[in-house]
């Protein structure tokens, strides 16, 4: 399940959808991967835009934060980020 909390502004619908096509992607990759918390804000820097992946793999959080000029980039880069994370601690554990 996909959690999504916009701090301090109110989230478009265009947005949330977006989030939820992005990171329901993620969701594949792992079937036991808890729920995907995102938190969306702003932040003072030039790249403003600041998306927080955050979820419960078996035996460790996994955590992801990038920063972008526009949320669509920042959702995008953080779920690829996010996909490749699970990956390659699945290909760890499953090494062993």
């Amino acid at each position: 399940m996909i959690n999504v909390k916009s701090l301090k502004f109110d989230a478009a619908k265009d947005l949330l959808d977006y989030v939820e096509k992005k990171v329901g992607k993620v969701e594949k990759f792992f079937d036991n991967l808890g729920d995907i918390d995102v938190t969306l804000s702003l932040s003072p820097e030039p790249e403003n835009k600041c998306v927080r992946l955050q979820t419960r793999f078996p035996g460790e959080d996994l955590v992801i934060e990038r920063h972008a000029h526009t949320f669509e980039e920042a959702v995008t880069e953080a779920a690829d980020a996010m996909k490749e994370k699970i990956v390659r601690a699945k290909e760890k554990r499953f090494e062993k």
